[in-house]
């Protein structure tokens, strides 16, 4: 108890002091510090839920037509709950190798800590080595899913330009984030990207409920296993926004305060989620398998515009979301991590935006790639490796007795704990990564070989020629003849 005692005055005073060196002292530091600055609990949670749903608020319709709407609810319900479990799991993990390294004197003051250093201080190289993989390769592909979303949804604004140059645009928007120097520095945008989130939720619900259900619909679902399971990957993808979990712990004042709030999160996330979900798949139906993106069959009007618009802010800040830890990563790569410079840090950080653009352009498949980033990466980033690395990190009687937080009792204690972690490991590989990563590398091939790489307007409709006159049908037959002459 008295070594307890200890390691908690070792947190607490260290965060105590931290926070009072972020007190502001005159105005202009009291209105950055208002916008810019966040290390609050309610920064955490506004960080946490606001990144967690995003642009797949906009594909969940379309799993729930691939898996049926009983199992769309259960599986939202049931990933909602394993995120938040893993979530805590990292939460625990963090504190648990700060605290060993501030024993040890060492001082994070310019550092950002990471989750595969977490890794590397607790388990060794090995784990820190297979972490910073899957970790580096998920935030690579959220990004990229966040350009392909922008480009997606400015379509249904304006079509006078291929999906594919938007795709350019965007990603220059986007390489903008390298001046956001860290998750402290998110405190307006998160907080705004989630008024917008449950703006575009509410819209969707409410406007599917308007337009009623579609003549003759059908709600087939599930028919395919490749479906279903493509489904369900995409909905383990939704919860599993927990990569940067350690990024916004690191920038919350007192990181130990952060484990309920994940799952805080997760719960006014299953309130967007839920709804809008069954309500476009109420209205809409089978409709949705070949419509991935949710406003693609909603009638325009100034409300879906305004969706589409605050969509796209949102998905600029996801994107600074998903890659600010790449950054991260790439500076300590290059030695500049400790940099004071921002412009020196930022133009260090550019190279990073590079092949995200690259791949948004090669790979525009709005829906399947979130089921096939979800299946082969978000299984073991979130939710595997963090229920192996809690078990590895406590397997000892003198480590789980030494351990800076001890399990709640709700759960059952340590044998609680051990139970869950195994169902969480065996449940995500098979079913998760076995099953979902076979249907969505189907699904995702099956894309390839219709639209192909490099695509120029993924599921765009076809253009609509202007209906002929009877009178001149006869007149316009032999053009095909003569069009070639007309290129020379």
């Amino acid at each position: 108890m008295a070594s307890d005692k200890v390691v908690e005055t070792v947190i607490a005073g260290n965060y105590v002091e931290m926070e009072t060196e972020g007190k502001p002292k005159d105005v202009k530091s009291q209105l950055s510090s208002f916008l810019w600055h966040g290390g609050s609990v309610y920064d955490a949670w506004f960080s946490c839920a606001s990144n967690q749903v995003a642009q797949v608020l906009l594909t969940l319709p379309y799993s729930f037509s691939q898996l049926g709407m009983l199992s769309g609810i259960l599986f939202q319900l049931l990933y909602g709950l394993l995120g938040s479990w893993t979530a805590y799991l990292i939460s625990i993990l963090y504190v648990e190798y700060r605290t060993r390294k501030e024993r040890e004197k060492v001082n994070f003051r310019n550092h950002v800590i990471q989750w595969f250093e977490v890794l590397d201080g607790l388990l060794g190289k090995h784990w820190r080595n297979v972490g910073l993989a899957f970790n580096c390769t998920f935030l690579l592909f959220g990004s990229v899913i966040q350009l392909i979303a922008c480009a997606s949804n400015i379509y249904y604004i304006n079509d006078n330009l291929d999906k594919r140059t938007w795709t350019y645009i965007f990603g220059a928007c986007c390489a903008t984030t390298v001046f956001i120097p860290s998750f402290h520095n998110y405190r307006i945008w998160s907080f705004l990207g989630l008024l917008m989130t449950t703006y575009t939720a509410w819209y969707l619900t409410v406007a599917s409920l308007l337009h009623g259900q579609t003549e003759g619909v059908k709600h087939s679902g599930p028919t395919k296993l490749v479906l279903y399971f493509t489904g369900a990957t995409n909905i383990l993808y939704t919860f599993g926004g927990h990569a940067v979990t350690v990024e916004i712990m690191h920038a919350m004042w007192k990181p130990q305060k952060f484990k309920a709030i994940y799952l805080l999160a997760t719960l006014y996330v299953l309130t967007l989620t839920l709804p809008s979900a069954a309500a476009v798949y109420w209205a809409f139906g089978d409709m949705l398998l070949n419509h991935s993106n949710a406003f693609a069959l909603l009638p325009k009007s100034p409300f879906r515009d305004m969706a589409v618009i605050l969509m796209l802010i949102h998905q600029f800040i996801t994107f600074g979301f998903a890659c600010t830890p790449l950054y991260f990563v790439w500076e300590k790569a290059t030695g500049m991590h400790e940099c004071k410079s921002l412009c020196k840090r930022a133009l260090v950080r550019l190279p990073v935006v590079i092949p995200i653009w690259f791949l948004a352009i090669i790979f525009p498949f709005f829906g399947p790639i979130n089921s096939t980033v979800g299946s082969l990466l978000v299984s073991f980033t979130v939710y595997i490796i963090p229920a192996l690395a809690h078990i590895f990190t406590f397997k000892s009687s003198s480590a789980r007795q030494n351990a800076v937080e001890q399990p709640p009792k709700f759960v059952g204690r340590w044998v609680g704990t051990f139970i869950i972690n195994s169902f969480v490991v065996v449940w995500v590989l098979v079913v998760g990564f076995g099953f979902g990563g076979w249907a969505s590398m189907v699904n995702f091939v099956h894309q390839i070989d219709t639209f192909g790489l490099f695509t120029k307007c993924y599921q765009c409709p076809p253009p609509l020629l202007p209906p002929m006159p009877p009178q001149q049908l006869n007149a316009t037959a032999p053009s095909p003849l003569h069009h070639p002459h007309h290129g020379h």
